[in-house]
Order: structure tokens, then sequence, then C-alpha cells
């Protein structure tokens, strides 16, 4: 199982983008329990970055939208950034 600690851009981001929306909220959080339980499962197409991301990685909430991710340790991960695919990369 896998920790995630939300970083202060991440909350903000996750309130004004996905609170207010109850179906990509409902969406949202169930890929995230697929991702604590395994950040490589198929459905969630984890990727990692190149560029002036890289070193990050991503998962897909749906065809859009992206929640952006760091490893920083073996169980845990930094959820740095969410948002459509144009916002995040």
């Amino acid at each position: 199982m896998i920790e995630a600690v939300w970083d202060e851009g991440f909350k903000k981001c996750y309130r004004k983008r996905i609170r207010q929306n109850a179906q990509l909220k409902k969406k949202f959080w169930k890929k995230m329990g697929f991702f604590l339980s395994d950040p490589f499962m198929p459905p969630l197409r984890t990727h990692k970055l190149s560029g002036k991301l890289a070193g990050q990685w991503a998962f897909s909430v749906d065809n859009n939208w992206r929640v952006i991710f760091e490893f920083i340790g073996e169980d845990r991960v930094l959820l740095i950034d969410i948002g459509t695919h144009d916002e995040v990369y």
C-alpha cells in the first residue's frame, strides 16, 4: 500500500478544480483507491514524464484529467498537481 502526501499546490488545485465537480470527484477518488493499492495498475496508465517534468510521473483520472506525482520513498508519493492534460503538462 502506498502513502500519498499532498503538497500545498496539489491541495489548492484539488479545491479549485475537483472538489466542486461531483462526477470528477467520484472518478478521482476511485482512481486514488487503485493508485494507493498499486500505482502501476493498467487503468491508471501511469507513465514517467520528461522535459521540464523529468523525474515526475503521471496517472490518468479519465481521458483528460491527470495527477502529477513524485516517488519520495519506497512506499510514499508526493502528489504535486491535478488538472486537464493541457493544464499540467
